[in-house]
């Protein structure tokens, strides 16, 4: 081979060897150049996850100096917008704000495109909030071991609802019927919001949901209010028993939302956006819009946030299989 070629070949090598890193390392340092897109696996307006979706990328935009769109991708329980999120090109411009669903949706889904352990990478969980156990004033109980009595007392005659299997309220509700051992119909619904009206409308018999869709029925007396599902009581709802102080011990249901990238996206970016959401987080002002929805926010470093999903994952799994839930 001519010398001047072999010299060529090296140096066409070298610059393939160390160009892949440059080239990444000056696209993390010029982040974000255009807009970011924040993928919500579900409706818009379906519930506290998109409104949380919009109040964050209010306040993210101008902070990365680049729009953040709202993409709503609903589907299979939250699991075509995941996908989606997962095979995006990891540049740090497609983002996913999830919650339980995600972790929970290997053991209720027989055929997924991706694994919510390996496909990700955690930024952070931006908020964690409990919820209300509600029920249709009907009913004809006004406490917690009251209804937990009735429903043995009376099997297969009670129902619940939920936006569908592996949301948040659904979780709760089997954990409570796993812990306090009695049985409960679940009705699926595509969303919170219609779920609530059936049980308002005394179509169903009780529910698990989120404090602000919940409240303002309570406070019509429209539905009558049980128990709150944190360990501590809420400000919103200080006269509202926990779950443990109503009778069912070692109860905890923390519904909470996170951000993730895909695998594999620079680790300069992912602390960019941490730093800029951990920030935002505890602003004054979001942490007032959020404690009106009965949330938390939280800003979480990204070790931590992926250490709680695996012990989530883990825990679902567990209550999952005792229950005999079987994947769809």
């Amino acid at each position: 081979m001519h010398l001047f070629t072999t010299r060529a070949l090296l140096k066409g090598l070298l610059a393939s060897a160390v160009g892949g890193p440059l080239a990444r390392q000056a696209s993390a340092q010029a982040y974000p150049s255009r807009p970011l897109r924040l993928v919500v696996p579900f409706s818009a307006g379906a519930g506290i996850l998109d409104i949380m979706a919009r109040i964050l990328s209010q306040h993210l935009s101008p902070a990365l100096g680049q729009q953040v769109v709202v993409d709503n991708k609903p589907g299979a329980g939250g699991n075509v917008g995941a996908e989606i999120v997962a095979k995006a090109v990891p540049d740090g411009y497609t983002l996913l704000i999830a919650g339980p669903a995600l972790v929970v949706s290997p053991y209720l889904y027989a055929h997924l495109g991706f694994d919510p352990l390996t496909d990700f990478a955690g930024v952070t969980m931006i908020n964690s909030a409990p919820l209300l156990l509600v029920v249709h004033p009907s009913l004809p109980v006004k406490s917690v071991t009251e209804l937990i009595a009735y429903a043995k007392a009376n099997p297969g005659k009670l129902n619940y609802g939920s936006g569908g299997v592996g949301a948040t309220p659904y979780l709760a509700v089997e954990l409570l019927k796993s812990m306090a051992g009695f049985d409960a119909v679940h009705v699926p619904y595509k969303g919170g919001a219609p779920a609530l009206a059936d049980l308002v409308a005394g179509q169903l018999s009780f529910m698990i949901e989120n404090v602000p869709g919940t409240l303002p029925f309570v406070k019509d007396g429209k539905l009558r209010a049980l128990a709150i599902t944190s360990r501590e009581r809420s400000p919103l709802v200080p006269d509202l028993p926990t779950m443990i102080e109503a009778g069912v011990p070692g109860y905890e249901m923390i519904g909470w939302n996170g951000i993730f990238v895909p695998k594999g996206t620079d680790a300069k970016i992912v602390e960019r956006l941490h730093g800029e959401l951990a920030q935002i987080l505890r602003g004054a002002e979001l942490r007032e819009q959020f404690a009106k929805l009965g949330a938390e926010a939280v800003g979480n470093t990204p070790a931590a946030f992926t250490a709680f999903v695996k012990e989530e994952s883990a825990r679902w799994g567990k209550i999952i299989r005792d229950r005999g839930i079987k994947p769809e």
